[in-house]
């Protein structure tokens, strides 16, 4: 394996349009922060950066909808993301901000590197533009009539009451939303960063050099690269973001994705002035925390333009997590189904490290997991308090009343099995965390922490010091066992506050504290040895770690997330309704049976299916329909893989009248519905079926 001499870890930036929930940080800031502080107990040469992402869509979108300017929206949440980070513990050695002038030039001098060396294809392309505005308008600007569900206010690359994928071809009466005026195309010059270009060098680093990353990770990067690379658009057509750095260019920024991982550096270079140690040494191990939204830009998009470049390191490793869910359904800003970071600090103060605990615990790191309000209660409680917390009051508590509030004397002359056990369960605990935190397991190494002090627990039950007290006076011999077993479990306990320090930093803070002893013991060369705490020290008197959380404080939190969303339970029965309609709809009662009576629905099977060029939700579909063939434009690249669905049978609309996506003329439209998970599933009857038959 080889050695390196410095770790660089990113985490994700968050757009700067809203607050941090709980799915943010399980999904990697608390990740990114343990193997942080896990490495620098190591004390090892780590640097930890993260920062605000700036630009973009979503923040001229809300600041479209608060009436304000994106500068005031930025400045507003990039406060109070901050704030939250610190309020968490996350480490960061700088938290930055992509607005930043030092992110600006670096950005700019990346993107005219590239340009200098001639790999920016320079393309013309239709866009849509309002002229009343005039302005080119990115998909969000569009909205329209969905044509799956009939929204009258889809946008132009999703439609949040039926959650299919939409280009904004495919809208119906599409409209601005900045003036509300009909958007025309118009033609546009951007520059498409040619990443079929690095198709080679991205197999063999990926596929052959690094089989060790996660398989979630591993696997995404493997079907991207399956299906092939293509050029992609690294400018946009807008006032808002870097402005690229070449002549007559006045209102065309960089692409956010192109930008934004660029923060990473401007950040370092923010840090410190040896930041190119960091980033052109190439033995620094760059490591980036993210959730699986992000594996392409993480692991393709940005690794070819680091290659590109060539004055970069590339990524060693992208742990990448799952998504968080909250109480059994997705998170959703929108809906305002979320646990808000800000908000938890305010109604739990003194209880982020629980939340840090229980995050881990249940860490969405091989597939989507669910955050409830009764498991955090149920963990605090029964594994913090009754475990953690117990072990160590109880030590505390009995150190003072047995042993004068200061560390016993180990007595060889009495060490049985039951000891040397507990002292080897300490120095195993030590290498199975260490294990597990290298490979990026961080709920395997948080359980090591708590089983050493559930084993804790059980070793002081089976010693009885209390018990062996009552008889000092006819065995004073007791004395002895009394020691060794205090002794051993206040070396525990130190233990403990180095092994939790990475996860629960408040906690270990408030150990150090009752043992009277700097944070140097927290170095991870400490860990797994007895004699951490000197023999004849006095400690200080115990202080609860954790407390009990009550059941009201649990249902006022489940009122909350339920009221919270409340006001949109209404519109999403009215969205399940309307997709259950869009599929069936002869079940619509607001037509006559004339209306319906009107469409005609063939069945079909698909014969070949494409991707539609500089679209990345479109397919071209062949569809047999027995009496001839159809070509059909349709929004489920997303969905599917253009080879897995050759030979499925379909129910299409093939009265409908045509219309042109991406210059393809589409003759009709397949029926889809989507599940519970937001999986797209096509509509057929009897598979053996002919084609072209009438469905009424």
């Amino acid at each position: 394996m080889k050695e390196f001499k410095r770790t660089l870890i990113t985490a994700a930036l968050p757009y700067a349009n809203g607050p941090l929930h709980i799915g943010h940080l399980a999904g990697c800031y608390i990740p990114a922060d343990v193997y942080a502080r896990y490495l620098r107990a190591q004390k090892k040469d780590v640097k930890f950066v993260g920062g605000s992402d700036e630009h973009g869509v979503p923040i001229t979108i809300r600041a479209l909808k608060e009436g304000v300017s994106p500068q005031d929206i930025v400045d507003k949440y990039h406060t109070l993301i901050k704030d939250s980070f610190e309020k968490m513990g996350i480490s960061f050695d700088i938290y930055s901000r992509t607005s930043n002038k030092i992110h600006h030039e670096t950005s700019r001098d990346f993107f005219k590197t590239l340009y200098d060396k001639g790999l920016f294809e320079e393309k013309e392309t239709e866009q849509y533009f309002d002229e009343k505005a005039n302005i080119f308008l990115a998909d969000r600007y569009i909205t329209g009539e969905c044509p799956v569900c009939h929204n009258a206010s889809a946008y132009g690359d999703q439609c949040e009451n039926c959650g299919s994928s939409l280009s904004p071809e495919q809208l119906i009466n599409p409209r601005s939303t900045l003036s509300d005026a009909i958007p025309v195309k118009r033609k546009t010059k951007h520059w498409y960063f040619p990443l079929q270009n690095y198709e080679p060098w991205l197999k063999q680093w990926i596929l052959e050099e690094h089989t060790e990353w996660k398989n979630n990770v591993y696997g995404q990067c493997k079907s991207w690269l399956d299906n092939g690379l293509q050029s992609r658009a690294m400018t946009r057509d807008s006032n808002w973001g870097v402005k690229v750095p070449l002549p007559d260019t006045e209102g065309k920024v960089l692409y956010v994705w192109f930008d934004a991982p660029i923060g990473y550096i401007s950040a370092t270079k923010e840090l410190t002035e040896d930041w190119a140690d960091y980033w052109c040494q190439d033995d620094t191990r760059l490591i980036h925390f993210i959730g699986k939204d992000n594996i392409v830009f993480h692991c393709i998009i940005f690794p070819a333009m680091l290659k590109a470049h060539g004055s970069f390191v590339v990524p060693d490793n992208v742990p990448a997590n799952e998504f968080l869910n909250i109480e059994g359904d997705k998170v959703s800003t929108s809906r305002n189904w979320a646990v808000w970071v800000h908000e938890f600090v305010k109604d739990f103060e003194g209880c982020e490290d629980v939340l840090r605990y229980v995050l881990c615990a249940n860490a969405p790191e091989t597939k989507d997991n669910d955050f409830t309000w009764k498991d955090f209660q149920e963990r605090n409680n029964s594994e913090l308090v009754s475990i953690f917390g117990n072990f160590v009051n109880r030590t505390w508590v009995l150190m003072h009343k047995l042993c004068g509030g200061k560390v016993p004397v180990l007595h060889r002359d009495v060490f049985d099995e039951t000891d040397q056990q507990i002292v080897s369960d300490i120095a195993d605990a030590k290498a199975k965390v260490q294990t597990a935190l290298e490979n990026f397991r961080f709920r395997d190494a948080l359980f090591e922490v708590i089983d050493l002090a559930r084993k804790g627990n059980k070793y002081m039950q089976e010693k009885e010091p209390w018990i062996k007290a009552k008889s000092l006076d006819t065995n004073p011999e007791n004395q002895k066992l009394i020691d060794n077993c205090l002794y051993l479990c206040m070396q525990l306990t130190a233990n403990l506050a180095i092994l939790a320090n990475p996860f629960m930093p408040n906690t270990s803070k408030k150990m150090l504290h009752m043992m009277k002893v700097v944070d140097r013991i927290l170095e991870w060369q400490n860990a797994g040895k007895i004699d951490l705490l000197r023999t004849g020290y006095a400690m200080r008197a115990p202080e609860l770690l954790f407390r009990k959380i009550e059941d009201a404080e649990i249902e006022a939190q489940l009122e909350k997330l339920r009221s919270g969303s409340a006001l949109n339970e209404k519109k999403t029965e009215q969205t399940e309704s309307v997709s259950v309609q869009s599929v069936l709809p002869a079940l619509k009662d607001q037509i006559q049976y004339d209306d319906f009576a009107k469409l005609d629905f063939r069945t079909g099977t698909i014969l070949s299916a494409e991707k539609v060029e500089k679209a990345d939700k479109l397919l071209k579909l062949e569809i047999d329909l027995g009496f001839e063939m159809r070509t059909i434009v349709s929004g489920i690249a997303l969905h599917f893989k253009p080879e897995e669905i050759v030979g499925k049978k379909v129910v299409v609309v093939a009265n409908l009248a045509p219309r042109k996506m991406r210059g393809i003329e589409s003759n009709g439209m397949i029926l889809m519905a989507e599940d519970a998970d937001g999986k797209y599933i096509f509509i057929n009857g009897d598979t053996d079926c002919a084609n072209g038959l009438a469905i009424s």
